[in-house]
This record gives structure tokens, C-alpha cells and sequence, in this order.
């Protein structure tokens, strides 16, 4: 989503939403943490670039924890295409930097909600009776 100064990333996975300034603003005190770090976005181009440091000590990507940074490219190539390229740099967890490169394609398939089992008579039953099997 964007709204006039911002970019909201949302990942589906426990819906999470990443608030991300468009403003110049400098990223915040390292003193200040967060679980998925602070992130600051700008346009070059037409690719909307990333820029996420800050993370928390109890955060864990791959290994990599309070000394992550993150810079990640959004840049559209088609009507239903973007390239997506993430660069992770941690000295304290890999020796340099390392970059993956994602090609997202649009896709008319449903989307459904990641979800718990509460409620899930179905799910719950059968859970519970692979249980009680393996007990007996």
C-alpha cells in the first residue's frame, strides 16, 4: 500500500506491516530496536529501495541478529511483474554481503489467510484422534 509519504509492506505470515517513511528522515537511534529493525524507503527510479537497520537482539534472520542490515529493491519490469533483490550484511554472522534476486509475477490464484486451527472443529478432531492412536 502507499499513502502520500509512506509504503506499507504487510506479509501475510502473523500479518505484519512494515510502516516505511519516504521523507529523508535518518533511521533512528541504535539504541531504539525493533523485530523486524527500522526501515526507511527511497525512489531511485522507478525502483523503490529499502534501507533496514536496527534490529533487535532477540530478531533472527538466518542467523543474523542486532548487527543486520538489509537493503531491498522493489523494481517493477512489467504490468505484472516485479524484481524483487535483497542484500543482507552482517560481519558478525557472514564473511560479506550477499544478495538474492526473487521475479515475483502477478497471480489470479486465491490468497488464503494464514490462519490458526482455533474453532476448526475438523482440524482439532483430527489432531486429537492422531494422538489418542499414537497413545494406544
Amino acid at each position: 500500500m502507499q499513502a502520500p509519504g509512506y509504503v506499507v509492506l504487510v506479509s501475510e505470515l502473523i500479518h505484519d506491516a512494515r510502516i516505511i517513511p519516504l521523507d529523508g528522515r535518518p533511521h533512528l537511534p541504535q539504541s531504539i530496536r525493533h523485530w523486524h529493525g527500522d526501515s526507511r524507503g527511497r525512489w531511485e527510479g522507478s525502483t523503490l529501495v529499502v534501507d533496514t537497520t536496527n534490529y533487535s537482539p532477540k530478531s533472527n534472520l538466518l542467523g543474523s541478529a542486532e548487527n543486520l542490515h538489509v537493503v531491498e529493491r522493489f523494481t517493477r519490469v512489467a504490468a505484472d511483474r516485479i524484481n524483487y533483490a535483497i542484500t543482507l550484511t552482517d560481519p558478525t554472522t557472514w564473511e560479506r554481503p550477499w544478495t538474492a534476486v526473487v521475479h515475483l509475477k502477478r497471480s489470479n490464484a486465491i490468497i488464503y489467510e494464514y490462519a490458526c486451527p482455533e474453532g476448526n472443529e475438523h482440524v482439532m478432531t483430527d489432531i486429537l484422534s492422531g494422538a489418542r492412536a499414537a497413545e494406544r
